[in-house]
C-alpha cells in the first residue's frame, strides 16, 4: 500500500497562480488522506503549509548557467532586446530552466536512498520544471508519477490557442521521455488525458484522471468588500481572463437581461475579478455604460475571492469560443464547494460541460448572447422566488473532487517493485 510520498513542486504560493492553488490542495488533501508527505519546492520564497513537511530548494548561484541566465538579464535590461526567444529555438529551454532544473535535481539527490512508494512531480504554466529535473534521476522513475495540468507543448493547445514556442521540437522530444519513463501520468480531466494520449500514446498505459481536489483553505476572515452587496443578485467570475477568454458574450448576454428585465437593474451585479489587460479597453468602455458591472483592477487576494465565491448567487465558468476544451477549471471545484449555480459557458466538448452533465441546464456558448441572457433571466427569476433555489446541490460532483475519491484513487496504484 502507498504511504510515502515525495512531492516536487515548481510553487506553493497560491497568490501566483490557479496552477499552484491546485496544487497546494492536492498536497493537503494528501495529507489529511492520512499519506506521509514532504514536499520540496521552488517557490523563491518562504512558504508555510500547516502540518505539512515542506524544504525550500535553493537556487544554484555559482555555475556557469547561472551566470548565463543573469548575462541575459543584464543584457535585456539594457537593451530592451530579449535574448530569450533565440537561446529557445537554440537549446529548447532558457539558461534559467536549465539552472533551476539542475537546482532541483541537486536538491533531490539526498532523497534518492529514502524509501518513499511514489515521488510526485507537479508543475504550473509552460514550466515542467520538476519534470524535467526527475528525467536526470533515473533511480526514481520506477515510482513517478507525472501530473500533467494543461496540454504540453504549447502548440498542443487546442484553437483558439495558437502559441508555438521557440524551441517547441526540443520541448516535444522531452515530453516523449516524460511519457516514456513516468510510471504513472496523471491528470485533471479526462478529456486532457485524451488529448495528451493524441500525441503521446504512451500515455495510454500509465495515465489515471486526479482532478483538482475540494480542500480545506486557512482563509484570513475577510470584510466582504464594498462592491459586494450581500441582498442583490450577484454573479461572479473569479479568475483571469486570457486573450483567448473574452468576456465580451457574458456582458452582452448581462446587458440584453437587463435591458428584457429593467426591475432587475437594482438588484443585479456582475464582477469580474482577476486579470483582463488584453480586453481592458472594451472593459473600460462597458464599465462607463453598464453600472451594475464591476471589473477589478488586476489580482484580488485568493481569500477575497474564496470567500465571495461562497456567497454569490451564481458562479460563472468562462472558457474559450473553441470546438473542445479539455481543460478542468482549478477553480470548478471552488464553484462546487461552495454550492451555487455554475454558469457555465464552454464548449459542448468541454470538461466542465461532459462533468456537469448534458442535462445540466446552465450551459451555453460563451458567445451565444441571446442564450445567456436567457439562462441569467432564468436564474434570476428563481432567486427572486427563493435564493435558495440557485444551490447547486450535485453530491456526486462533491465526491468527484472529494479527499475519499482520491485515496481510493492513489491506494489503488500498484507500488514499485
Amino acid at each position: 500500500m502507498l504511504k510515502k510520498i515525495l512531492i516536487i513542486v515548481d510553487s506553493i504560493d497560491m497568490e501566483d497562480s490557479s496552477g499552484s492553488k491546485a496544487n497546494v490542495a492536492l498536497i493537503n488533501n494528501l495529507h489529511k488522506g492520512g499519506f506521509e508527505v514532504l514536499v520540496y519546492h521552488y517557490t523563491r520564497k518562504k512558504v508555510i503549509l500547516k502540518n505539512i513537511d515542506t524544504f525550500e530548494i535553493s537556487e544554484i548561484k555559482f555555475s556557469v548557467l547561472y551566470f548565463l541566465s543573469r548575462l541575459e538579464r543584464v543584457f535585456t535590461r539594457a537593451t530592451k532586446i530579449s535574448l530569450n526567444p533565440y537561446l529557445e529555438s537554440w537549446f529548447g529551454f532558457s539558461f534559467t530552466f536549465f539552472n533551476d532544473t539542475q537546482s532541483i535535481k541537486k536538491a533531490l539527490k539526498k532523497e534518492i536512498r529514502n524509501n518513499y512508494d511514489l515521488v510526485l512531480t507537479l508543475s504550473k504554466g509552460a514550466s515542467f520544471k520538476p519534470h524535467y529535473a526527475i528525467l536526470d534521476i533515473p533511480e526514481l522513475h520506477d515510482k513517478w508519477m507525472a501530473y500533467v495540468h494543461d496540454p504540453y507543448p504549447f502548440h498542443f493547445y487546442p484553437r483558439p490557442y495558437n502559441w508555438i514556442q521557440p524551441g517547441f521540437r526540443q520541448k516535444e522530444r522531452f515530453f516523449v521521455k516524460v511519457s516514456e519513463k513516468a510510471k504513472f501520468s496523471a491528470f485533471p480531466s479526462f478529456l486532457l488525458k485524451e488529448w495528451m494520449c493524441s500525441y503521446f500514446p504512451n500515455f495510454l498505459k500509465t495515465g489515471i484522471v486526479i482532478p483538482h481536489q475540494s480542500a480545506e483553505y486557512n482563509i484570513q476572515k475577510q470584510d466582504l468588500p464594498s462592491y459586494f452587496d450581500t441582498s442583490k443578485f450577484n454573479l461572479l467570475h473569479a479568475g483571469n481572463l486570457m486573450k483567448q477568454r473574452s468576456p465580451e458574450g457574458l456582458i452582452e448576454g448581462f446587458k440584453l437581461f437587463l435591458d428584457k428585465n429593467p426591475e432587475a437593474r437594482g438588484v443585479s451585479r456582475l464582477m469580474l475579478l482577476g486579470y483582463a489587460s488584453y480586453h481592458k479597453e472594451m472593459l473600460e468602455k462597458y464599465k462607463v455604460n453598464t453600472q451594475e458591472l464591476y471589473v477589478s483592477d488586476g489580482n484580488v487576494p485568493f481569500d477575497i475571492v474564496y470567500e465571495l465565491q461562497q456567497c454569490v448567487s451564481v458562479n460563472i465558468i468562462l472558457e474559450s469560443k473553441s470546438e473542445i476544451s479539455p481543460f478542468l477549471p482549478a477553480k470548478f471545484p471552488h464553484c462546487v464547494k461552495a454550492n451555487r449555480a455554475i454558469l457555465s459557458l464552454a464548449p459542448y466538448y468541454s470538461e466542465t460541460s461532459r462533468l456537469l452533465g448534458d442535462d445540466y441546464p446552465y450551459w451555453s456558448e460563451a458567445d451565444d448572447v441571446r442564450r445567456i441572457a436567457f439562462l441569467i433571466e432564468q436564474m434570476y427569476q428563481q432567486w427572486k422566488i427563493n435564493p435558495d433555489n440557485l444551490l447547486l446541490n450535485r453530491k456526486d460532483l462533491e465526491e468527484y473532487v472529494s479527499l475519499s475519491y482520491l485515496k481510493q484513487i492513489i491506494e489503488n496504484l500498484t507500488p514499485a517493485g
